[in-house]
Protein backbone atom coordinates (compact mmCIF):
# COMPACT_ATOMS: atom_id res chain seq x y z
CA UNK A 1 0.00 0.00 0.00
CA UNK A 2 1.25 3.47 -0.83
CA UNK A 3 0.45 6.97 0.35
CA UNK A 4 -0.50 8.86 -2.81
CA UNK A 5 0.45 12.54 -3.04
CA UNK A 6 -1.09 14.77 -5.70
CA UNK A 7 1.25 17.61 -6.71
CA UNK A 8 0.60 20.79 -8.65
CA UNK A 9 2.90 21.79 -11.51
CA UNK A 10 3.60 25.42 -12.42
CA UNK A 11 5.72 26.17 -15.49
CA UNK A 12 7.17 22.67 -15.39
CA UNK A 13 8.17 22.74 -11.72
CA UNK A 14 6.56 21.33 -8.58
CA UNK A 15 4.96 24.06 -6.47
CA UNK A 16 6.47 24.74 -3.04
CA UNK A 17 3.22 23.84 -1.28
CA UNK A 18 3.24 20.50 -3.08
CA UNK A 19 6.81 19.85 -1.93
CA UNK A 20 5.52 20.33 1.62
CA UNK A 21 2.73 17.86 0.85
CA UNK A 22 5.32 15.31 -0.35
CA UNK A 23 7.29 15.67 2.89
CA UNK A 24 4.06 15.30 4.87
CA UNK A 25 2.99 12.21 2.92
CA UNK A 26 6.45 10.66 3.28
CA UNK A 27 6.20 10.97 7.07
CA UNK A 28 2.83 9.20 7.03
CA UNK A 29 4.27 6.46 4.80
CA UNK A 30 7.07 6.04 7.32
CA UNK A 31 4.54 5.68 10.15
CA UNK A 32 2.37 3.17 8.27
CA UNK A 33 5.22 1.17 6.73
CA UNK A 34 4.15 2.03 3.18
CA UNK A 35 5.67 3.91 0.26
CA UNK A 36 5.23 7.56 -0.73
CA UNK A 37 4.09 7.83 -4.35
CA UNK A 38 3.60 11.14 -6.16
CA UNK A 39 1.08 11.81 -8.93
CA UNK A 40 2.08 14.63 -11.33
CA UNK A 41 -0.12 15.78 -14.21
CA UNK A 42 0.81 17.83 -17.24
CA UNK A 43 4.11 18.93 -18.75
CA UNK A 44 7.19 18.53 -16.54
CA UNK A 45 10.74 17.38 -17.13
CA UNK A 46 11.70 14.04 -15.57
CA UNK A 47 14.68 15.68 -13.88
CA UNK A 48 12.33 18.06 -12.07
CA UNK A 49 10.00 15.26 -11.00
CA UNK A 50 12.88 13.18 -9.69
CA UNK A 51 13.41 15.91 -7.07
CA UNK A 52 10.33 14.58 -5.28
CA UNK A 53 12.72 11.98 -3.91
CA UNK A 54 14.57 14.66 -1.95
CA UNK A 55 11.38 15.16 0.08
CA UNK A 56 10.82 11.45 0.72
CA UNK A 57 8.92 10.14 -2.30
CA UNK A 58 9.87 6.74 -3.74
CA UNK A 59 8.11 7.01 -7.10
CA UNK A 60 6.43 9.56 -9.33
CA UNK A 61 3.54 8.61 -11.62
CA UNK A 62 3.55 11.12 -14.47
CA UNK A 63 0.44 11.56 -16.63
CA UNK A 64 1.75 13.81 -19.38
CA UNK A 65 -1.18 13.76 -21.82
CA UNK A 66 -1.45 17.14 -23.55
CA UNK A 67 -5.09 17.41 -22.43
CA UNK A 68 -3.84 17.72 -18.86
CA UNK A 69 -1.65 20.75 -19.58
CA UNK A 70 -4.25 23.16 -18.14
CA UNK A 71 -5.84 22.82 -14.71
CA UNK A 72 -9.04 20.81 -14.95
CA UNK A 73 -10.44 19.62 -11.63
CA UNK A 74 -12.84 17.15 -13.28
CA UNK A 75 -10.14 15.38 -15.27
CA UNK A 76 -7.54 15.67 -12.51
CA UNK A 77 -9.89 14.07 -9.96
CA UNK A 78 -10.61 11.23 -12.40
CA UNK A 79 -6.90 10.57 -12.94
CA UNK A 80 -6.27 10.75 -9.19
CA UNK A 81 -8.98 8.16 -8.54
CA UNK A 82 -7.46 5.86 -11.18
CA UNK A 83 -3.99 6.21 -9.67
CA UNK A 84 -5.34 5.52 -6.17
CA UNK A 85 -7.02 2.34 -7.41
CA UNK A 86 -3.88 1.21 -9.25
CA UNK A 87 -1.64 1.80 -6.23
CA UNK A 88 -4.20 0.55 -3.67
CA UNK A 89 -3.69 3.85 -1.87
CA UNK A 90 -5.77 4.27 1.27
CA UNK A 91 -4.32 7.67 2.20
CA UNK A 92 -4.25 10.51 -0.34
CA UNK A 93 -2.52 13.85 0.28
CA UNK A 94 -3.04 17.19 -1.48
CA UNK A 95 -1.86 20.74 -0.73
CA UNK A 96 -4.66 23.16 0.09
CA UNK A 97 -5.33 25.53 -2.81
CA UNK A 98 -8.17 26.41 -5.13
CA UNK A 99 -7.25 23.48 -7.36
CA UNK A 100 -6.40 21.13 -4.48
CA UNK A 101 -9.76 21.68 -2.76
CA UNK A 102 -11.70 21.08 -5.99
CA UNK A 103 -9.76 17.94 -6.94
CA UNK A 104 -9.96 16.51 -3.41
CA UNK A 105 -13.74 16.95 -3.17
CA UNK A 106 -14.39 15.31 -6.53
CA UNK A 107 -11.94 12.47 -5.87
CA UNK A 108 -13.58 11.84 -2.47
CA UNK A 109 -16.94 11.33 -4.18
CA UNK A 110 -15.43 8.93 -6.71
CA UNK A 111 -13.55 6.90 -4.08
CA UNK A 112 -16.21 7.12 -1.34
CA UNK A 113 -13.46 8.57 0.81
CA UNK A 114 -13.58 10.61 3.99
CA UNK A 115 -11.99 14.01 3.51
CA UNK A 116 -10.54 16.56 5.94
CA UNK A 117 -9.30 19.94 4.72
CA UNK A 118 -7.02 22.45 6.43
CA UNK A 119 -4.97 19.73 8.15
CA UNK A 120 -2.20 21.16 10.32
CA UNK A 121 -0.51 18.12 11.91
CA UNK A 122 0.40 14.52 11.18
CA UNK A 123 -2.47 12.11 11.90
CA UNK A 124 -2.74 9.81 14.87
CA UNK A 125 -3.08 6.29 13.48
CA UNK A 126 -3.03 4.11 16.59
CA UNK A 127 -6.53 2.66 16.67
CA UNK A 128 -8.71 5.50 15.36
CA UNK A 129 -7.40 7.65 12.48
CA UNK A 130 -7.63 11.24 13.70
CA UNK A 131 -6.27 14.52 12.34
CA UNK A 132 -6.14 18.10 13.56
CA UNK A 133 -7.53 20.77 11.28
CA UNK A 134 -7.76 24.55 11.32
CA UNK A 135 -11.28 25.99 11.68
CA UNK A 136 -12.94 29.42 11.98
CA UNK A 137 -10.39 30.94 9.59
CA UNK A 138 -7.51 29.77 11.73
CA UNK A 139 -8.83 30.97 15.09
CA UNK A 140 -9.35 27.43 16.47
CA UNK A 141 -8.51 23.79 15.83
CA UNK A 142 -10.68 20.70 15.66
CA UNK A 143 -9.88 17.00 15.81
CA UNK A 144 -11.59 14.89 13.17
CA UNK A 145 -11.82 11.10 12.95
CA UNK A 146 -11.94 9.49 9.51
CA UNK A 147 -13.62 6.08 9.49
CA UNK A 148 -13.75 5.40 5.74
CA UNK A 149 -11.41 2.92 4.05
CA UNK A 150 -9.88 5.63 1.84
CA UNK A 151 -8.84 8.88 3.52
CA UNK A 152 -8.07 12.20 1.82
CA UNK A 153 -6.11 14.90 3.66
CA UNK A 154 -5.81 18.43 2.30
CA UNK A 155 -2.78 20.03 3.95
CA UNK A 156 -2.61 23.65 5.01
CA UNK A 157 0.54 25.51 4.01
CA UNK A 158 3.32 25.35 6.61
CA UNK A 159 1.62 22.37 8.26
CA UNK A 160 4.96 20.58 8.38
CA UNK A 161 8.43 22.00 8.76
CA UNK A 162 10.70 21.09 5.85
CA UNK A 163 14.34 21.35 6.88
CA UNK A 164 16.16 21.94 3.60
CA UNK A 165 19.46 20.88 5.21
CA UNK A 166 18.01 17.46 6.05
CA UNK A 167 16.66 16.56 2.61
CA UNK A 168 17.40 13.16 1.16
CA UNK A 169 19.98 12.78 -1.59
CA UNK A 170 17.95 10.06 -3.31
CA UNK A 171 15.88 10.84 -6.37
CA UNK A 172 12.47 9.35 -7.09
CA UNK A 173 11.81 6.89 -9.91
CA UNK A 174 9.61 8.51 -12.56
CA UNK A 175 7.12 6.26 -14.36
CA UNK A 176 4.68 7.12 -17.13
CA UNK A 177 1.05 6.81 -16.08
CA UNK A 178 -1.42 6.30 -18.92
CA UNK A 179 -4.76 7.43 -17.51
CA UNK A 180 -8.08 6.85 -19.26
CA UNK A 181 -9.42 10.33 -20.01
CA UNK A 182 -13.14 10.89 -20.47
CA UNK A 183 -14.41 13.32 -23.10
CA UNK A 184 -17.11 14.47 -20.66
CA UNK A 185 -14.39 15.97 -18.44
CA UNK A 186 -13.33 18.28 -21.26
CA UNK A 187 -16.66 19.80 -22.32
CA UNK A 188 -15.26 23.12 -21.09
CA UNK A 189 -11.83 23.99 -22.47
CA UNK A 190 -9.27 26.66 -21.63
CA UNK A 191 -9.22 29.27 -24.37
CA UNK A 192 -6.59 31.60 -22.96
CA UNK A 193 -4.37 31.79 -19.88
CA UNK A 194 -3.21 35.15 -18.53
CA UNK A 195 -0.53 34.93 -15.87
CA UNK A 196 -0.30 37.51 -13.10
CA UNK A 197 2.50 39.98 -13.74
CA UNK A 198 4.08 39.33 -10.31
CA UNK A 199 7.03 36.96 -10.42
CA UNK A 200 5.92 35.36 -7.14
CA UNK A 201 2.61 33.69 -6.41
CA UNK A 202 0.94 34.90 -3.21
CA UNK A 203 0.03 31.37 -2.18
CA UNK A 204 3.62 30.18 -2.69
CA UNK A 205 5.53 33.18 -1.30
CA UNK A 206 7.50 32.91 1.94
CA UNK A 207 7.34 36.69 2.45
CA UNK A 208 4.51 39.04 1.48
CA UNK A 209 4.51 42.84 1.67
CA UNK A 210 0.97 44.17 1.52
CA UNK A 211 -0.50 47.66 1.41
CA UNK A 212 -3.76 49.33 2.38
CA UNK A 213 -5.39 52.71 2.03
CA UNK A 214 -2.65 54.15 4.24
CA UNK A 215 -0.45 54.08 1.12
CA UNK A 216 -2.62 57.05 -0.07
CA UNK A 217 -2.81 56.08 -3.73
CA UNK A 218 -1.27 54.01 -6.53
CA UNK A 219 1.30 56.71 -7.26
CA UNK A 220 2.78 56.21 -3.78
CA UNK A 221 3.27 52.44 -4.03
CA UNK A 222 6.96 52.45 -5.02
CA UNK A 223 8.41 52.31 -1.46
CA UNK A 224 6.39 49.14 -0.82
CA UNK A 225 7.56 47.62 -4.12
CA UNK A 226 11.16 48.49 -3.26
CA UNK A 227 10.92 46.65 0.08
CA UNK A 228 9.33 43.63 -1.59
CA UNK A 229 12.13 43.56 -4.16
CA UNK A 230 14.81 43.79 -1.46
CA UNK A 231 13.24 40.93 0.49
CA UNK A 232 12.41 38.76 -2.53
CA UNK A 233 8.76 39.02 -1.49
CA UNK A 234 5.40 38.95 -3.24
CA UNK A 235 3.11 41.99 -3.06
CA UNK A 236 -0.50 42.06 -1.89
CA UNK A 237 -3.17 44.54 -0.90
CA UNK A 238 -6.38 44.96 1.08
CA UNK A 239 -9.85 44.78 -0.49
CA UNK A 240 -10.47 48.58 -0.55
CA UNK A 241 -7.22 49.04 -2.48
CA UNK A 242 -8.22 46.52 -5.17
CA UNK A 243 -11.77 47.95 -5.28
CA UNK A 244 -10.28 51.40 -5.95
CA UNK A 245 -8.10 49.89 -8.72
CA UNK A 246 -4.93 51.06 -7.01
CA UNK A 247 -3.61 47.52 -7.39
CA UNK A 248 -4.67 44.54 -9.55
CA UNK A 249 -7.44 42.35 -8.13
CA UNK A 250 -5.26 39.24 -8.07
CA UNK A 251 -3.30 40.89 -5.24
CA UNK A 252 -6.40 41.20 -3.02
CA UNK A 253 -5.80 39.29 0.22
CA UNK A 254 -8.63 38.55 2.63
CA UNK A 255 -11.73 36.51 3.30
CA UNK A 256 -13.16 37.28 -0.14
CA UNK A 257 -9.76 37.33 -1.86
CA UNK A 258 -6.70 35.12 -1.59
CA UNK A 259 -5.93 33.44 1.74
CA UNK A 260 -2.20 33.29 2.41
CA UNK A 261 0.12 31.66 4.95
CA UNK A 262 3.64 33.02 4.41
CA UNK A 263 6.46 32.85 6.92
CA UNK A 264 6.39 36.66 7.16
CA UNK A 265 3.47 38.99 6.35
CA UNK A 266 4.23 42.73 6.41
CA UNK A 267 1.13 44.94 6.46
CA UNK A 268 1.72 48.56 5.47
CA UNK A 269 -1.04 51.07 6.18
CA UNK A 270 -3.71 48.39 6.67
CA UNK A 271 -6.10 48.92 9.59
CA UNK A 272 -6.81 45.22 10.06
CA UNK A 273 -10.51 44.67 9.37
CA UNK A 274 -11.71 41.19 10.32
CA UNK A 275 -12.17 40.26 6.64
CA UNK A 276 -8.50 40.96 5.96
CA UNK A 277 -7.33 39.15 9.10
CA UNK A 278 -9.24 36.06 7.98
CA UNK A 279 -6.99 35.89 4.93
CA UNK A 280 -3.66 36.26 6.73
CA UNK A 281 -3.98 34.60 10.14
CA UNK A 282 -2.22 31.50 8.87
CA UNK A 283 1.00 33.55 8.62
CA UNK A 284 3.83 32.48 10.92
CA UNK A 285 4.87 36.06 11.69
CA UNK A 286 2.84 39.25 11.14
CA UNK A 287 4.53 42.66 11.07
CA UNK A 288 2.25 45.71 11.11
CA UNK A 289 3.29 49.26 10.16
CA UNK A 290 0.65 51.90 10.88
CA UNK A 291 0.67 55.46 12.19
CA UNK A 292 -2.50 54.78 14.22
CA UNK A 293 -1.52 53.05 17.49
CA UNK A 294 -5.15 51.96 17.93
CA UNK A 295 -5.31 50.12 14.59
CA UNK A 296 -6.97 46.70 15.17
CA UNK A 297 -4.18 44.95 13.24
CA UNK A 298 -1.74 45.51 16.11
CA UNK A 299 -3.72 43.06 18.26
CA UNK A 300 -2.92 40.29 15.76
CA UNK A 301 0.68 41.37 15.11
CA UNK A 302 3.81 39.63 16.30
CA UNK A 303 5.72 42.87 15.72
CA UNK A 304 4.33 46.37 15.33
CA UNK A 305 5.81 49.67 14.21
CA UNK A 306 3.85 52.84 14.95
CA UNK A 307 4.86 55.43 12.39
CA UNK A 308 4.54 56.80 8.87
CA UNK A 309 4.96 54.05 6.26
CA UNK A 310 6.67 56.49 3.91
CA UNK A 311 9.41 57.08 6.47
CA UNK A 312 9.71 53.49 7.67
CA UNK A 313 9.62 51.55 4.38
CA UNK A 314 12.79 53.14 2.89
CA UNK A 315 14.66 52.40 6.15
CA UNK A 316 13.55 48.76 6.12
CA UNK A 317 14.52 48.48 2.45
CA UNK A 318 17.99 49.81 3.15
CA UNK A 319 18.38 47.48 6.13
CA UNK A 320 17.37 44.50 3.94
CA UNK A 321 19.92 45.51 1.32
CA UNK A 322 22.63 45.89 3.97
CA UNK A 323 21.95 42.35 5.22
CA UNK A 324 22.53 41.01 1.71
Amino acid sequence: MSVLIFVEIDNGTIKKTSLEAIAYGAKIAEKTGGNATVLALGAADATELEKAGFYGANRVLHASDAKLAHENSLAYADVLAQAAAKEDSKIIILAKSGLGDAVAARAAAKLKAGIVSGVTELPEINGAFTVTRSIYTGKAFATAEIKSDVKILVIKKNAIEVDESQLSTSTAIVEAFAAALRDSDFTATVGQVEKASSELSLTEADIIVSGGRGMKGPEHWQPLLDLASALGAATGCSKPVSDLDWRPHHEHIGQTGIKVAPNIYIACGISGAIQHLAGVNGSKCIVVINKDPEAPFFKAADYGIVGDVFEILPKLTQAAKNLK
